[in-house]
């Protein structure tokens, strides 16, 4: 059996050896003529399964460690009866954390408070769902916008994006990238769509980069109708427009979801599913060799602060979001090294917080997000 991976695929290698020959391959050098005597490809976003790389190759599982999958051609794989799978909800807590450290950074350089603001999610799904719980324990109101599950599960909990648009102070997407049907996200923020937001509102994009028309997004910003705009993607990656990068607040490579849970739980969603497929006898796999924070607990003296204040303190703790920023911005033609080499990020569950002073509350709050805590 012969298997082909994105060589920056974590905790990977050493697992599948034992049951294969797995050669290991830089992502976008992934061609045909490799995967011609190959049974399986496990891959990343920067390959792109279509037919021109998969016709007349031994391919029958494709598994992409990403919770996106808009760089698989599914008709082709269903058609040709290839079996693909992804990652859905892998890094979800991942994005919770860096949208956490966005929205604390945002309301603390721009003095104001996140308790009592109203955040507009557009896309409810793992992710969305993560950042609701997040801003819900803060105490902001959220306001919900998911026309696939509004259909399903009725529109009592739902808004329409327009309404979420016109009542939000802060708007962060969520969505997969859908380029033509029902639900359509490409350039679903286009110079029109820009006109519904309210005056002074904050813009969120960890997403899909295509999600946002990158000229229409400048325009909007150097219009100042929009608060500001944290931006973690980006139409033409890795090339991407660096007039935007300069005027986005915070401005990172494609790394919301790069926390080193993300990555183990992607990868092992992944071995799994191609264990089954193949019946590997790799049942329930997750990598042994996940390293721990340098730092993992954290002491806070609560006297004086305020709920936001402690909760800025232990969540940029966790994840400094000046750091990302900072690099991309350092060096913005080194987009795919910084993804590749990416250093260790934690999620809030690998850490202890000590609470001094704290009170009942906050230790509830801390411990709904998965801190452990001790008062």
């Amino acid at each position: 059996m012969k298997i082909v991976a994105d060589d920056k695929i974590p905790f990977l290698k050493g697992a599948l050896e034992p049951y294969a020959e797995v050669i290991y391959i830089p992502g976008k050098q992934i061609d045909r003529e490799i995967l011609k005597d190959c049974d399986a490809l496990l891959i990343r976003t920067r390959t792109k399964c279509t037919a021109d790389l998969l016709d007349g190759t031994n391919v029958r599982f494709i598994g992409t460690a990403t919770i996106g999958f808009d760089h698989i051609d599914t008709h082709y794989c269903n058609k040709n009866k290839i079996i693909w799978t992804n990652a859905p909800g892998c890094n979800s807590s991942s994005v919770q954390q860096y949208i956490a450290a966005a929205l604390l950074k945002v309301s603390s350089e721009n003095s104001f408070n996140l308790r009592g603001k109203t955040l507009g999610i557009v896309g409810v799904g793992n992710v969305g769902s993560k950042v609701e719980k997040f801003a819900r324990t803060i105490g902001m109101n959220v306001l919900l916008c998911d026309p696939p599950r509004a259909r399903l599960e009725g529109k009592k909990n739902f808004h329409s994006l327009n309404a979420l648009l016109s009542e939000s102070d802060i708007v962060t997407l969520h969505v997969p990238l859908n380029v033509v049907g029902e639900d359509c996200t490409y350039h679903l923020f286009n110079d029109e769509r820009f006109k519904k937001i309210r005056r002074g509102t904050w813009f969120f994009n960890s997403s899909r980069g295509e999600v946002a028309e990158t000229n229409a997004l400048k325009q909007v910003l150097d219009s100042g109708n929009l608060g500001g705009a944290v931006i973690d993607v980006w139409e033409n990656e890795p090339d991407i427009d660096t007039e935007l990068m300069e005027q986005a607040f915070i401005a990172t490579p494609h790394i919301a979801g790069y926390s080193t849970d993300g990555k183990a739980n992607g990868t092992a969603m992944v071995v799994n599913s191609l264990s089954k497929y193949f019946n590997l006898s790799l049942e329930n796999w997750y990598p042994g060799n996940v390293p721990l924070p340098a730092f993992p607990s954290i002491s806070i003296d609560c006297k004086g602060k305020s709920e936001e204040e402690i909760f800025r303190e232990i969540v940029l703790h966790t994840y400094n979001i000046d750091e990302d920023n900072e690099r991309l911005r350092l060096s913005p033609s080194d987009f795919e090294k910084l993804r590749g080499d990416y250093p260790l990020r934690r999620e809030f569950t690998s850490y202890s917080v000590r609470l001094k002073d704290g009170s009942e509350e906050v230790r509830q709050m801390l411990e709904t997000l998965g801190f452990k805590v001790k008062v």
